[in-house]
């Protein structure tokens, strides 16, 4: 039998109409939070853009074996390999390994609650909805919170025994040079790492004997049977590798550059790469962020008309299918409204910052505008 139970609640046709006009407040917030959204947005990206073709003009290709005093303070990039010197360790499970990082991943096993809903709107104006549970068996990191699930009863998750850790190494090196903390952050060649079995005794963790299996640790009684509360523990390295940097020289080591516009460019990535291919890498990171922020702009503002509009949805839906054509209907105006008012925030925003673009925007937006209007005059004028 599935594990899982339904409800099913009714909400009466005042109480949805008091739930919406609560939402115009909500949505008349959400179009002004997009307006500076999207104008911040366009201003970013454009000295972004300038920060990251300026240093790409002053960056310095240098050798990293040797540190050149010549290039103090200026932006240089080197490529070589890094590397530290020593072990990391693990000491609860003796793990050692030469690395640049060590991750110990713990997952325990555990219920997870699913939530599945569904509304159907009646004659009248109310509205059920039903919402069914549905509770698996998961391995997860941390601990899933049970007190917060429908029905704990049953599906209590335990705290796990420990925790998840990770090392890094210090210092780390690339030939000559020290990589700086902000640097070694962005070292991500993670893989996994098989561990060794333990030379003495196996740990004992909150009265569980960890048990050695295939290079894991396992807290449990059988590791092909899992219980709820049995813990698996895994590994992870960054082992040394070819990096590239671009940064501010600073003595045997790095600071970030920052641009006339404000932008800070302190670029580490793993492999051989020129100078020239991580701008050029930087600079679509920049226009997909940019094209990201707008789209999040645009559908912020969208929601917040839609919820503006929301109680004239709800009104006609004492009969539901009027609801429901009420409903597109406010949705397109929502459109026709959060489309040009995006354009028009992002054409001025670009008049701005880079009027030879933002012109022509503008007026695309007014068209926009032009033929929303006269698609209401037209509506007004079939009605009459």
């Amino acid at each position: 039998m599935s594990d899982s139970f339904t409800e099913t609640t009714t909400t009466g046709w005042f109480s949805r109409i008091g739930n919406s006009i609560k939402g115009i407040l909500i949505g008349m917030v959400m179009v002004i939070v997009a307006f500076p959204v999207l104008f911040w947005n366009e201003g970013r990206a454009v000295k972004t853009r300038k920060d990251l073709e300026q240093g790409a003009k002053e960056c310095v290709s240098a050798d990293a074996a040797n540190v050149d005093s010549g290039n103090e303070g200026k932006l240089i990039h080197i490529s070589g390999k890094a590397t530290s010197q020593g072990t990391l360790s693990d000491d609860t499970f003796q793990v050692n390994v030469e690395a640049l990082k060590l991750n110990r991943k713990v997952e325990m096993y555990q219920w997870k609650e699913n939530v599945k809903s569904e509304s159907k709107k009646k004659i009248g104006g109310s509205e059920e909805t039903t919402k069914t549970y549905t509770y698996e068996k998961v391995w997860a990191e941390g601990r899933i919170d049970s007190g917060k699930f429908k029905k704990p009863d049953g599906h209590n998750n335990p705290a796990p025994p420990l925790k998840s850790q990770s090392w890094t190494a210090s210092p780390i090196t690339v030939g000559g040079y020290t990589l700086s903390s902000d640097l070694i952050a962005q070292i991500n060649n993670f893989s996994s790492f098989s561990a060794t079995a333990p030379a003495s005794q196996a740990p004992t963790i909150s009265g569980r004997e960890a048990k050695f299996n295939n290079g894991q640790f396992y807290l449990g009684e059988n590791p092909t049977s899992p219980a709820i509360g049995d813990v698996k523990v895994s590994f992870q390295a960054a082992m040394p590798t070819d990096v590239s940097v671009i940064a501010k020289q600073n003595g045997n080591s790095f600071t970030p550059f920052t641009g006339d516009s404000g932008t800070t460019i302190n670029m580490l990535k793993i492999g051989t790469h020129t100078a020239d291919s991580m701008f050029t890498s930087a600079q679509d990171s920049n226009k997909m962020l940019t094209w990201i922020l707008r789209v999040v702009g645009f559908i912020v503002m969208f929601f917040g008309f839609s919820l503006i509009f929301k109680p004239l949805s709800v009104v006609a839906d004492v009969l539901p299918i009027a609801g429901s054509i009420v409903g597109v209907g406010t949705g397109i105006v929502a459109f026709l409204l959060a489309a040009p008012l995006s354009l028009i925030t992002i054409a001025v925003a670009w008049i701005f910052y880079r009027p030879l673009i933002g012109v022509p925007l503008l007026i695309l937006a007014g068209v926009g505008i032009a033929l929303l209007i006269k698609k209401v005059m037209a509506q007004k004028k079939a009605n009459a």
